[in-house]
């Protein structure tokens, strides 16, 4: 039987009215119409300090980053949809892509969430540049945590005009590009799950 791929969406931004939040939304819809079991997460939920080796040798990787990565582990592939600071990847996505990194064991297993994971990306900005600096940068920062990002993308420029009434994308071409992206991150997921459907 084939595999209902199991996806987590989550926006690299906890503001209230990201746009990045509000692709996360046009994503969440767009998997489970074309079949996909989702799972939408907050990073306001797994709050986690700035790293630092010398916290980490003294209480170890905190519970947050470990709760994250079996969150991703459970999953047959990952969407997140950034917001771009400065030209490149925000403060609170980078912390937490590295915490999650340096989780190597669980329960006294060898464990690494990240390794083969599939992941699908999105970005977003207020001009019309819609946020590719960082998205390029988060495809390089996830390829060197071996993960296997999907080439399609989705880049949401002039987020404040980008969105209706009912959150969906004004452009055609945007739902396009987010279709496209769904549907190949949903077929590599598929693939490459190492779960067994009953």
């Amino acid at each position: 039987m084939a595999v209902i791929p199991k996806i987590l969406v989550f926006a690299g931004s906890i503001r209230t009215g990201a746009y990045s939040g509000r692709t996360a939304d046009v994503a969440q819809k767009e998997l489970a119409m074309q079949g996909a079991e989702v799972t939408r997460i907050s990073l306001a939920d797994y709050p986690l300090p700035i790293l630092d080796e010398d916290l980490e040798k003294e209480k170890g990787v905190p519970e947050n980053a470990i709760k994250l990565a079996r969150q991703i582990a459970a999953h047959d592939g990952l969407l997140i949809a950034t917001p771009e600071y400065n030209g490149s990847i925000p403060p609170l996505l980078k912390n937490t892509i590295d915490w999650v990194s340096r989780v190597r064991t669980d329960d006294g297993r060898s464990f690494r969430p990240f390794t083969g994971k599939p992941a699908g990306l999105c970005s977003s900005s207020k001009g019309h540049f819609a946020g590719v600096r960082c998205i390029n940068h988060l495809r390089a920062v996830l390829v060197r945590c071996q993960m296997e990002v999907v080439t399609p993308e989705c880049s949401v420029p002039e987020g404040g005009n980008a969105f209706d009434e009912d959150g969906n994308f004004r452009d055609e071409r945007l739902h396009r590009s987010m279709e496209h992206l769904c549907r190949t991150l949903i077929e590599t997921s598929r693939m490459l799950s190492k779960r067994i459907e009953a």
